[in-house]
């Protein structure tokens, strides 16, 4: 239902019955400006729904298995890195493609 200002200023808890059953809506000089709503309509809109990875995890079917996660004790592996460097300064340098210096690292790694 729709009511002008003054009708709704006068009539306020009628016009707040109502909301309960569904929205009120208010006119300005014949425009409508505002909605009174239930709480309950009101709490129902401005509910934030669980979004993204969050959401994800929460609604999978192994979200309440007991994951027993060990960390690996081994030592890293030692790995030099100044020839990798080199070749990809070279490359980048003589051509501007970062693809190519890329390929570059990878060729140096798999010697």
């Amino acid at each position: 239902m729709t009511w002008s200002l003054h009708d709704a200023k006068n009539r306020l808890s009628q016009l707040v019955r109502e909301a309960q059953e569904a929205p009120q809506v208010i006119a300005v000089r014949g425009e409508e400006r505002a909605v009174v709503l239930s709480l309950e309509a009101y709490r129902r809109l401005t509910r934030r729904e669980e979004t993204g990875l969050r959401a994800f995890l929460r609604a999978s079917p192994w979200a309440d298995v007991d994951l027993e996660l060990e960390r690996v004790a081994d030592a890293p592996r030692e790995i030099d890195l100044a020839d990798a460097s080199d070749a990809v300064n070279e490359v980048a340098t003589d051509s501007g493609d970062a693809g190519a210096a890329t390929d570059a690292v990878d060729q140096e790694r798999d010697r």
